[in-house]
């Protein structure tokens, strides 16, 4: 089957055929470049979705992530923008494998297309040549003989006729002989003429045309083997993807089934757990009796009756019970004991030694007392410098030591403390290791370099490891007093459900010991801590910007040091000093002799005791 033999005289079809087939490649390109570019903008879609869905740094949505839901939330994110680059491949293999090749493909079968059919035209237009040829020497030779045969008649005429003389007669035979001779030539010239066109005639239809017609037959079916190939590729690149995309998709069902909702509501409670008591039950009233009644503790009716007369908390009146009431730092407030701070460590007040014996417990008083206290009396802020130490309480900066925090709360928070100083301590330990290696290599090889120019970031790191050192001694003491007081605390719980089982009668008559501080902190007392009233006093409007920085603890110098510089104090070997301010991370602590002399020191020369409860006395 070939279209040399078959088709032979089909070269308008061919052609205008053969142009429908590149224009269906023209027309396959155009349509992978469009589905390339619709998965561009699937992936595009994708990866802006899950960009949109993932936690913002440093937001209150990386701490949701600690819920093993929230965590399959994101890996869900993370594999759909694996998804959107498995698309992206899709799109970028279609581009190089199909759409690039197809279009060159398109230009050389365009040239090679444009090559045939002009060898089909100039076979055409020589044949035709020749065949204008045969029949210029055909209409030649047919009018050469009929002039021939003129002549003749005319001979033969003349030659009959009895008048005309013998020379005119002559002349008539000479001229039909003429015409005769170039009537045979005319014929031999048709003869071979014709003989010419036939053979090139053919040559044209079996050889020329055939060889032609079958390049481009040629031409045609490698364009619908590559049309074809192309289409595989087309499949062949989507299904490449699938085990990948299959495996995203794996993914995202294995982290739905590591959802584990008993985690998450454990997590709940370690999140939200306060570590104090539910409040005890209300005392009954007894109005039976001709005697002036006593308020139960409990209660806040005497309160709710006796505040209509004075200014309201907050501008706002509640309607609540005090159960119901949402903050539970006005409860906290209203069934804690109200005590003066303690005086610094150095004093020999015995409340303020933790271990030291313990004062007699004073009668509560009445909890209406206390609220109508609570309600007309007003914090005196002594200097300047204690409101914007409380402003920055209230904005969230709150206390180094977290005592603003329940129990619970605040035990996580210093053990969240302490893995971050240990890991702190850890990355320069790794650096001090290294510096030690290069310097060894220095030593050995002073070519490499000098060993002295990495002593100075040696001693660096040696003054930020010790630094950090005696934070996590630090925080390591406030955790370790915080896990003992909650294990006191759940000793002391179990005790009284021992008490409650034996003495149900006197349960009433219990209250939970906590205290809040007015910025809305929360610190916890032990029971057998004194108890004091504390009275009213009244807001002084005046700030005292003089007024000396309380003492927050105290410290012992390590080493003497000579104090030449302006703002630092010179201090002995073993000298017990009172600490005003902590290190704020230049390396210098501001520490005070007396009520003349302060001034601040190297912090690696001193060691601290920070006492959280320590104010100015």
């Amino acid at each position: 089957m070939s279209w040399g033999t078959e088709l032979w005289d089909q070269f308008d079809n061919l052609e205008k055929h053969t142009q429908w087939g590149i224009d269906v490649l023209e027309k396959f390109i155009k349509f992978v470049k469009e589905r390339t570019e619709i998965e561009l903008s699937y992936a595009k879609q994708l990866r802006n979705l899950s960009k949109k869905y993932q936690p913002k740094k440093n937001s209150k949505e990386e701490e949701e992530y600690r819920y093993t839901s929230a965590r399959a939330f994101l890996a869900t994110l993370n594999e759909m923008n694996d998804y959107a680059g498995q698309h992206e491949v899709i799109s970028e293999n279609m581009t190089s494998l199909i759409t690039g090749e197809l279009t060159r493909y398109v230009q050389e079968l365009k040239q090679e297309r444009k090559s045939h059919f002009h060898d089909g035209r100039k076979a055409q237009q020589h044949i035709e040549t020749c065949w204008k040829q045969l029949e210029a020497s055909k209409r030649r030779f047919e009018r050469d003989c009929k002039e021939a045969d003129r002549a003749q008649q005319y001979f033969e005429k003349m030659d009959a006729d009895i008048n005309v003389t013998k020379a005119d007669v002559e002349k008539a035979r000479q001229q039909a002989q003429l015409r005769h001779q170039m009537a045979e030539d005319s014929k031999a010239e048709y003869s071979s003429t014709l003989q010419k066109f036939n053979s090139e005639q053919h040559d044209h239809y079996y050889t020329h045309i055939p060889h032609i017609f079958q390049k481009i037959q040629e031409m045609e079916e490698r364009r619908i083997v590559r049309i074809g190939e192309s289409m595989k590729t087309f499949a062949e690149v989507d299904r490449q993807v699938i085990p990948i995309i299959g495996k995203c998709l794996d993914e995202i069902t294995k982290a739905a089934e590591s959802i584990d909702h008993k985690n998450d509501s454990q997590l709940v409670i370690e999140a939200f757990k306060s570590g104090f008591e539910p409040p005890g039950d209300v005392d009954f009233e007894d109005f039976t009796q001709p005697m002036k009644r006593t308020v139960s503790e409990s209660s806040l009716s005497n309160s709710r009756a006796d505040g209509k007369s004075e200014p309201k908390f907050g501008g706002k009146s509640k309607g609540k019970l005090w159960p119901f009431i949402k903050k539970n730092k006005l409860m906290s407030l209203l069934t804690s004991p109200h005590q003066p701070p303690p005086p610094p460590p150095a004093s020999a007040s015995p409340s303020a030694v933790p271990n030291g014996p313990q004062s007699p417990k004073q009668q509560k008083e009445p909890l209406s007392h206390r609220f109508n206290e609570f309600m007309t009396s007003k914090p005196k802020i002594h200097c300047f410098r204690s409101l914007k130490r409380g402003l920055s309480l209230k904005l969230g900066a709150g206390p180094e030591d977290f005592s603003n925090l329940p129990p619970e709360q605040r035990r996580k928070k210093l053990q969240q403390k302490v893995d971050e100083l240990n890991r702190d301590i850890q990355k320069e330990m790794d650096q001090r290791d290294a510096l030690t290696k290069m310097k060894d290599v220095y030593i050995k090889n002073p070519q490499m370099g000098d060993a002295a120019s990495v002593d100075h970031r040696l001693a660096e790191l040696g003054q930020n490891i010790e630094k950090l050192r005696l934070e996590v001694q630090k925080f390591e003491a406030w955790l370790a007093e915080v896990e003992g007081r909650l294990s006191m605390r759940s000793e002391a719980r179990r005790q009284s459900g021992l008490y409650e089982a034996q003495n149900p009668s006197a349960v009433n008559s219990c209250a939970q010991d906590r205290e809040s501080s007015p910025d809305g902190s929360y610190t916890e007392e032990q029971s057998q801590e004194t108890e004091m009233k504390v009275p009213a006093t009244d807001f002084d409007d005046e700030f005292d910007d003089e007024e000396p920085l309380p003492t927050i603890g105290t410290c012992k110098a390590l080493y003497t040091f000579e104090g030449q510089n302006e703002g630092t104090i010179s201090v002995a070997e073993g000298e017990m000093l009172y600490v005003i301010e902590e290190d704020k991370g230049d390396g210098w602590t501001r520490i005070r002799r007396n009520e003349d002399e302060e001034g601040y020191v190297p912090t690696s020369y001193v060691e601290v005791y920070l006492d959280k409860n320590a104010k100015d006395s």
